[in-house]
């Protein structure tokens, strides 16, 4: 028999905020990379910023049908720009600093070497729950 009062809000275990350092091209006064605080995602924003990158695209061989496809990689820059709380993403003076107007692509500027971005793409995939990288799960959507 289930205890329901288990599972009121007030018993659920809050995911606290984490820091990661992001780039090894911004550092400290010491010569250390600059810690980047992430907070978790909830499911309702993972599900909204998910939508946002979602289109349709023609069935082939089958007119006037459509099946939904994910832009991976708006959708993870979107999902990082989400996650980050510092340095703030939205921040106009930063934005200006790096001649762009989106987070999406403040982040790719500040992240220049591929590398490391990727790298932090799956800190933010698996620090948000998900195991694998989205990219591995798409591939493994694709040969089934």
């Amino acid at each position: 028999m289930s205890n329901l009062s288990l599972f009121l809000k007030k018993n659920k275990i809050q995911k606290e905020n984490t820091t990661y350092p992001a780039t090894k091209s911004l550092l400290d006064e010491n010569g250390k990379p600059l810690l980047w605080t992430i907070k978790p995602l909830t499911t309702k924003e993972n599900e909204d910023i998910r939508e946002s990158c979602t289109y349709e695209v023609p069935v082939k061989g089958k007119p006037n049908m459509f099946r939904p496809k994910v832009n991976t990689n708006q959708y993870l820059a979107k999902m990082i720009v989400a996650s980050v709380v510092e340095p703030n993403l939205n921040n106009a003076e930063l934005q200006d600093s790096y001649g762009v107007k989106k987070p999406e692509d403040l982040l790719k500027e500040m992240i220049d070497d591929p590398g490391e971005y990727n790298e932090f793409a799956m800190f933010i995939q698996q620090f948000n729950g998900f195991n694998i990288n989205i990219n591995d799960k798409v591939e493994e959507v694709k040969n089934e």
